[in-house]
């Protein structure tokens, strides 16, 4: 068994990742605060704009380039053990923890390339980032952001939380699906098949495809 998804539910999730990289267009230039949710991602926002302006090959789609850019600039501030144990569901339990960290590196790879994907489709959208409604005390927020461009505009919210004083994301929502949701269905049908090391297997080979692909 594959990975696929329901055409309306893979349009929708290939509608949720696209617009997730177009967060990485600030509407708004003040100086940002990593120490705040909302300032964390107006930060990654920001740089990452300005690392997509600096270099030519990523603006003319090279994908390797873009892959690195994601992963080394936005994937350090995702939570993927709590993505991944969310969109696992309740079979997370199950795996044993050499299941669980090979069910975590895979399902990264398969988002950060996805995420590469749909961020080399930017063009001139912009986000605004609405007011954050958090106390001081609060440990788990959502940050709600508005994507503009053509168009309607498009929904994209995070969730992240803060582990000691740092702020990490660990769930995206577009329109109202949430990332983890989207895929918890495929996973768990793909483990009520084939078991959780066939789910292990059917996200390698989803990667190695996607990585021959780009070679090629």
């Amino acid at each position: 068994m594959n990975l696929s998804i329901k055409p309306s539910k893979r349009s929708a999730l290939k509608a949720l990742l696209a617009a997730a990289s177009l967060a990485l267009l600030p509407l708004v230039s003040q100086a940002a605060d990593p120490s705040t949710p909302d300032g964390l991602i107006r930060q990654l926002s920001i740089e990452t704009l300005e690392a997509v302006k600096a270099d030519k090959a990523i603006q003319a789609g090279d994908t390797a380039k873009i892959v690195t850019l994601v992963d080394t600039k936005v994937m350090p501030h995702v939570n993927f053990q709590r993505m991944t144990s969310s969109a696992v569901g309740r079979f997370w339990r199950q795996a044993t923890p050499e299941q669980q960290k090979r069910l975590q590196d895979e399902f990264k790879t398969l988002l950060v390339r996805t995420y590469a994907g749909a961020l080399s489709q930017v063009k001139d959208q912009t986000i605004a980032l609405k007011p954050l409604r958090a106390s001081a005390e609060d440990t788990e927020v959502v940050v709600k952001t508005e994507v503009r461009g053509k168009g309607d505009p498009i929904q994209l919210d995070y969730r992240l939380e803060k582990a000691g004083a740092v702020w990490k994301i660990y769930d995206v929502n577009v329109l109202g699906i949430w990332l983890a949701d989207q895929y918890r269905n495929s996973f768990a049908q793909e483990i009520g098949a084939n078991g959780i090391d066939g789910l292990i297997k059917a996200l390698a080979d989803k990667n190695q495809k996607a990585a021959t692909g780009a070679k090629s």
